[in-house]
């Protein structure tokens, strides 16, 4: 019975995620969960009392695992510099993923302060991480700079999403550049 409900449980999670990515948090009702797994609505309420609470266990499962994916590529990168790289080019290779798509809709809308919190967690991990990179080159301020870093990231990876003129790859190099040439001032 536990097997049973966990495996809906992680149906009407990957049911989220593609709604999500396919229509943003707009596109994530109960009615929809429910025609996409083939639940009643009534059995989607018994896992999840609203879609704020969807959303909250999807940053709670998807986050942790694309920042794992980011930190994997940063600790395998030589250098400081290599790290930055790592970053920038990992978080856009993520880009044509369905959970990435999902937890970029996620980030945009409007959420309660619980999964906030979550995102926030996530994300100030891989800040951290890329901070101490910048610490690494001797940059001032490591922390502004990550953070205005990952401004350039996301710029790329709507650029990305939304099917751009440019190939992604010419996209991330442009990306890399940018963020390596302002780092170096």
């Amino acid at each position: 019975m536990a097997e049973h409900r966990s495996m809906q449980r992680a149906a009407l999670l990957d049911a989220a995620r593609s709604l999500l990515s396919e229509g943003g948090t707009e596109a994530l009702t109960f009615p929809a969960l429910a025609e996409r797994t083939g639940l009643a609505r009534s059995s989607v309420y018994e896992y999840f009392k609203s879609r704020a609470a969807v959303v909250e266990e999807l940053c709670a499962v998807d986050f942790p695992v694309w920042a794992a994916e980011v930190e994997g590529a940063m600790a395998l990168a030589e250098g400081p510099e290599g790290k930055i790289e790592a970053y920038v080019r990992r978080q856009l290779d993520l880009v044509g993923d369905r959970r990435h798509r999902a937890v970029v809709a996620i980030s945009a809308s409007e959420l309660d302060d619980g999964a906030r919190e979550k995102i926030r967690a996530a994300h100030g991990g891989l800040v951290t991480m890329l901070a101490e990179a910048l610490r690494d080159t001797g940059h001032d301020q490591p922390r502004l700079a990550a953070m205005l870093l990952q401004g350039i990231v996301d710029a790329a990876a709507r650029r990305v999403e939304f099917g751009a003129v440019e190939d992604p790859t010419e996209i991330a190099d442009a990306a890399v550049a940018m963020a390596l040439r302002g780092i170096r001032g």
